[in-house]
């Protein structure tokens, strides 16, 4: 019997096959567009490995659309309410990160609210944004966070709260010795 996880990652990796395919790409292709090697590509579309938050935002960007996005993609028609119990959470096992999708997108609104993660050490880092320009807001809740953005690091405490527009690379690293959790809103351009 196949865990959620698996599950999750089997939609994933359709999904992602599918997108490949809309866009006229080969594994090769896409390979040398996002800087994932072709084997590791293959064996993500097949649900053979659980896809890195690293990997997924290296798709997202070849494919322009936001993280929250494509995993909403993999899921039924998002509804106006959403119960605890029915948010999506996704895990990057590797990484230490967790994420829950608070408010999913939805068609004809630009926003959308994700709770992180991070566990103690756990160090995040995105060579550039899935969309360019993406507006983020990052308000944390428990723990220590720090934030590169670009060349800027940002030392974020409790009830901080870090304001910026994504254009290059980014790196997430819970700063202290327990979980980061935070807020994070996503509007896109």
């Amino acid at each position: 019997m196949r865990s959620p996880e698996d599950s999750l990652d089997a939609l994933i990796g359709a999904r992602l096959t599918q997108l490949r395919t809309q866009h006229g790409l080969s594994l090769g292709e896409l390979a040398e567009r996002s800087g994932v090697s072709r084997s590791t590509l293959s064996r993500a579309e097949r649900a053979e490995i659980s896809p890195t938050a690293a990997l997924l935002n290296r798709l997202c960007h070849v494919y322009g659309r936001t993280m929250s996005q494509l995993l909403s993609e993999v899921e039924a028609a998002p509804a106006p309410l959403v119960r605890a119990a029915d948010q999506q959470i996704w895990e990057d096992r590797g990484s230490g990160f967790v994420r829950r999708s608070v408010s999913p997108p939805h068609t004809g609104l630009r926003g959308e609210l994700v709770e992180g993660r991070l566990a103690p050490g756990a160090d995040i880092a995105y060579d550039r944004p899935p969309v360019t320009g993406l507006e983020q807001h990052l308000w944390v809740l428990d723990g220590a966070l720090e934030v590169t953005d670009g060349e800027q690091v940002h030392h974020l405490d409790p009830g901080d709260c870090l304001r910026m527009r994504v254009f290059g690379p980014t790196r997430f690293r819970c700063a202290g010795p327990v979980e980061a959790r935070y807020v994070l809103a996503v509007v896109r351009p």
